[in-house]
């Protein structure tokens, strides 16, 4: 049976990863500053991750939510405590497009409205509003554009302030960096004037921190850079380091009914055991803080180094600008170099997503490789 052609392949196949290395079937090793679209946040095989996975799926791998489950709650609160977010409700499901999928539908609930605000450039899944409220219109089917959603660019405060107006917007959803658009990031004062006009007009501020989340940014969310407090946040991808998890937190004067959201996989016991580990990983490594000094570092070392191009993102949620398009250049880095990056939606943006865990040597490496491509 053929497979569904979803990506563009490279003729590589990885078979065993560790750290910030994976290695393909021929035993070639390669650097890995993409972490699978930034879904790896403690490194490959961690040890106490995969200690935690073991010991739970030998016990018990999955039951449904129709009965407690222990590991849900331990998950929970070390979240709160990890996070800050003191007092807010988690609900779990299975990835980021659900995530956001579930903050869109209770916004709509909480509100009784069916209008959404989201921003230029923005990327929130593929699921029917997830993607209805992605800008990118090549991947929105007809049955997905019936969803009434309003696009803003961002950092325009004029034209949100103009679409809230009406008071008809269920929720604002907005990354604070931007992750498939291209690193751009939101201005500090700019997204505490959304924050006002919502609470003003009764809108749901939702905070996308599905790739920004977990750390990456150099705060364990990438909102906490800017002194606000959303009504919903979403998470995922680092939130498993690989195992399919994602989850909203939601506020606590956001009332939670019986029954308005569920899911059959979500939260299942392998799933909070996995992000469980990641969270203890996170803590016990100062992960965070080494995303923001690392970040730091790196920005400096463009310079250094005489990189021609501009430095986009924050802590380990990079990107570098370019004047021209870099899929040749991420060619070169990788079969020459064997050093996987990502692209963005713009093609002169080049994204560097590594595992948390990443080292100033391992980074090293990475420009030494990105000059002698560009020379």
């Amino acid at each position: 049976m053929p497979l569904f052609d979803v990506y563009p392949l490279y003729n590589i196949t990885p078979e065993r990863a560790e750290g910030c290395k994976v290695f393909d079937s021929k035993g070639q090793e390669y650097l890995d500053l993409y972490g699978g679209h930034a879904v790896i946040s403690i490194g490959h095989s961690h040890p106490h991750y995969v200690e935690r996975i073991q010991q739970q799926v030998a016990k018990l791998g999955f039951y449904s939510n129709a009965v407690k489950n222990p590991l849900q709650e331990e998950l929970a609160s070390k979240l709160e405590a990890l996070s800050g977010c003191t007092g807010y409700q988690l609900f779990l499901c299975n990835s980021g497009a659900e995530a956001n999928e579930n903050a869109l539908k209770l916004a709509s609930f909480q509100t009784g409205r069916k209008k959404i605000l989201a921003f230029k450039g923005s990327f929130h899944g593929r699921t029917s509003a997830a993607v209805a409220t992605t800008d990118n219109p090549s991947i929105v089917a007809p049955l997905n554009a019936q969803h009434e959603v309003v696009f803003c660019p961002l950092n325009d405060l004029g034209s949100v302030k103009n679409a809230l107006q009406s008071q008809d917007v269920a929720a604002v959803i907005v990354e604070c960096v931007q992750g498939v658009g291209g690193l751009d990031q939101v201005e500090t004062t700019f997204i505490q004037e959304v924050e006002k006009a919502c609470r003003e007009t009764g809108t749901l501020l939702i905070a996308d921190e599905v790739q920004a989340g977990y750390g990456r940014t150099g705060k364990f969310f990438a909102f906490q850079h800017h002194g606000i407090q959303p009504d919903i946040i979403s998470m995922a991808k680092g939130m498993g380091n690989g195992f399919p998890i994602g989850g909203i937190l939601i506020h606590p004067e956001i009332p939670a009914k019986h029954g308005m959201l569920g899911t059959t996989f979500g939260g299942n016991h392998l799933a909070c055991a996995g992000g469980s580990a990641v969270l203890d990983v996170l803590e016990e490594e100062k992960l965070v803080a080494h995303a923001e000094a690392l970040g730091e570092w790196f920005v400096q070392q463009i310079s250094a180094h005489q990189i021609p191009a501009k430095p986009k993102g924050r802590g380990l949620m990079l990107g570098l600008a370019f004047d021209f398009p870099v899929g040749e250049l991420r060619k070169k880095l990788l079969f020459e170099h064997h050093i996987f990056t990502g692209s963005a939606n713009d093609p002169k943006v080049l994204r560097i997503l590594p595992p948390l865990s990443v080292t100033k040597e391992e980074l090293t490496r990475f420009f030494a490789a990105l000059k002698s491509c560009l020379q």
